[in-house]
Order: structure tokens, then C-alpha cells, then sequence
């Protein structure tokens, strides 16, 4: 079976070779039509752009893991739309960092850091609990963060790491802050997701991987969990005010693929055919932003507008199992 690292060359390659509209002679040629050429597939490879212009000035925003890549630069957005936003991430010291930067950036002071620790559930309880004793108000979450390709490890809790920090984190997170933010309503949750999610499957039977474990594979599983968590909760929010969306950002330039020596070459190799972090940012932005939206609640985004999802993906069933097998985790009282 070919691993998701392969298919992403594999595609990457085709993209830039015979099926690429700009052909291989445009990195031969410097000559006007090669550059033209050039810049035009760089516009198609970029995707939508967000052009709501929505101000935020008395909302509140939570973003995991805005320390960096996507998040940073979605949190430097609704910053410059006048949030308050969280930048709720791990690594404090780096989170300082940017936090600073996006206040000189946006002439915002609201933007402040928190620990927040996704394949920890103490960490997770923790955030939330000061979280709610500071705010009382939550009208954007966007569960941002995120690991890829991580060899074979489990948390403290017990879980396996694509799993626990990708979906039961996110999971934990939001239910823990659902109560706010439905006092909060109109609220959004974006969850970001991939186009990954189409080679992913919920092994029931082996959830955590103990009986098999591929790197690329669990990265795929975890981000179909995004999708059917996201189809889940539209379904019970129904009526609530809060509505929810699942995003697909592109292929971006960013840290996610560290853990991947063959994905951090082909990245730089082909870098000008990525996104950037900023192009990345834009659908996540128009989900939490877009007006007219709500109809679309539990709906899959790709380059600002609705997209197709996998068949395993629109499974009612298995999103519900989901469901009550992360709180049974969890241990998550159900009403």
C-alpha cells in the first residue's frame, strides 16, 4: 500500500510535471511568457481569499496553537478586526513572541497567550477552567493545532499522539467551552482538518494503533475524525446559535511536516508552489467570519467555498460511534 508521504510526491511531482499547465520549460526559460506562466499557477495554487469585511471589536476568540504558521496568521487577522483573541499553545515563550509581534502589528493589546497543552487532558481541564473564570464571553474557537507524521508514541493519557492531540484534544476542548459558547451565540467553531482526511478510516478495532502503525496513515485518520467530529456536533448544535465547519487550508509552507525529512525537501523544493502561511489562513478566516454561512454548519471547506468530503467522511454512524467513543475516553458524561 502506497503511504500518504508517497501520494503527496507522487501528486506534488505530476503537479509540476506533464499535467502542469505551466510545463517543466518555465524553470528554463526567463523569458516574459515563462514568468508569466509562472506567476499564473502561483495564483491558481494560492486558493480563495476571505473578503468579508466583518470587524470583531467586542468578540472573543480562542486559537489553538497560534504561535505559529496558520494560526499565527489567522489570529494577526482577527487581531486587526479588533478581537481579543487567545493564543492558546504549548510553547508559552513562543506564544509571547508572536503575541507581541501581532500587538505591533495591529495596534491590538488584546492579545494574550495561554498554556495549553492538546495531548494532555490535565493541560487541557486547566485552560479551560481559567479560561471561563476570565471570559465571559466565547464567540470564535478554532482548533488549529496540530501534529503530523510523529513516530509511533502515546501521551500521558494514553492515547496515541495523532489521535490525542488532532481529535480528543480538540474534542475535550470544545466541549469543555460548548457552554460559553452558546451563551456567547452566534458562535463558530472551525475545525481544521485536511484533504487527507480522503485516505483515512476510524479503526475502531484499533483505535490507538496498537496492532498496526503507519505514521503517515494516523495523521490521515485523525484528520477524518476532524471531519465526522465537525459533521457531529453541527448536528447536535442544531438550534443553538453555534454553528461549526471543517477546513481544509491547502498545502501549506509551515512546521507541520518537521517530523518528515521527505516532506520537508519536497516543501522547500517545490516551495513556490505551497501556500503561505497567510494563504493558508484564509478559509479558516472565512468560516469563522463569512456571513450566510449557517446553513453550511458540519460542512467541509477548501479555498473559501463548500467541497466534496470522502464517502467515510458522510458517515452518520461512524460519527456518532466516534462520538460516543471520544467521551467514553474522555470520560465525558453524555446528557
Amino acid at each position: 500500500m502506497t503511504s500518504p508521504p508517497e501520494l503527496i510526491s507522487r501528486r506534488l511531482s505530476c503537479s509540476l510535471g506533464q499535467c502542469c499547465p505551466l510545463k517543466i520549460s518555465c524553470f528554463r526559460s526567463p523569458d516574459n511568457n515563462a514568468k508569466k506562466s509562472l506567476f499564473e499557477g502561483r495564483k491558481f495554487f494560492a486558493g480563495g481569499v476571505c473578503r468579508t469585511d466583518v470587524q470583531l471589536f467586542g468578540k472573543v476568540v480562542v486559537i489553538t496553537g497560534a504561535n505559529t504558521g496558520i494560526g499565527k496568521e489567522t489570529a494577526r487577522e482577527l487581531a486587526r478586526r479588533g478581537a481579543r483573541v487567545y493564543i492558546a499553545c504549548r510553547d508559552v515563550l513562543k506564544g509571547e513572541s508572536a503575541a507581541s509581534e501581532i500587538q505591533a502589528d495591529t495596534k491590538n493589546s488584546q492579545v494574550l497567550v495561554r498554556k495549553l497543552d492538546l495531548s494532555d487532558t490535565k493541560s487541557i481541564r486547566a485552560f479551560a477552567e481559567g479560561f471561563l473564570a476570565e471570559e465571559k464571553q466565547l464567540h470564535i474557537l478554532i482548533n488549529n493545532a496540530g501534529v503530523m507524521l510523529c513516530p509511533y508514541s502515546k501521551t500521558a493519557d494514553g492515547f496515541e499522539t495523532h489521535l490525542a492531540v488532532n481529535h480528543l484534544g480538540h474534542f475535550l476542548l470544545t466541549h469543555l467551552l460548548l457552554g460559553r459558547l452558546k451563551e456567547s451565540a452566534p458562535a463558530r467553531v472551525v475545525n481544521l482538518s485536511s484533504v487527507a482526511h480522503h485516505l483515512g478510516k476510524i479503526r475502531f478495532h484499533d483505535l490507538q494503533g496498537d496492532k498496526y502503525y503507519n505514521l503517515g496513515f494516523a495523521y490521515c485518520h485523525s484528520k477524518l475524525a476532524n471531519v465526522l467530529f465537525t459533521r457531529e456536533l453541527a448536528k447536535r448544535l442544531k438550534g443553538t446559535g453555534v454553528t461549526t465547519y471543517a477546513v481544509h487550508p491547502g498545502i501549506v509552507r509551515s512546521k507541520l511536516v518537521r517530523h518528515s525529512f521527505l516532506l520537508c525537501l519536497l516543501w522547500r523544493l517545490f516551495s513556490p508552489f505551497l501556500k503561505t502561511t497567510w494563504e493558508g489562513a484564509q478559509t479558516s478566516l472565512h468560516c469563522a467570519l463569512a456571513e450566510g454561512l449557517e446553513p453550511l454548519s458540519g460542512k467541509y471547506f477548501s479555498d473559501c467555498k463548500k467541497t466534496w468530503v470522502s464517502p467515510r467522511a458522510r458517515n452518520n454512524k461512524t460519527a456518532e460511534r466516534l462520538w460516543n467513543v471520544s467521551c467514553e475516553l474522555l470520560g465525558i458524561q453524555q446528557e
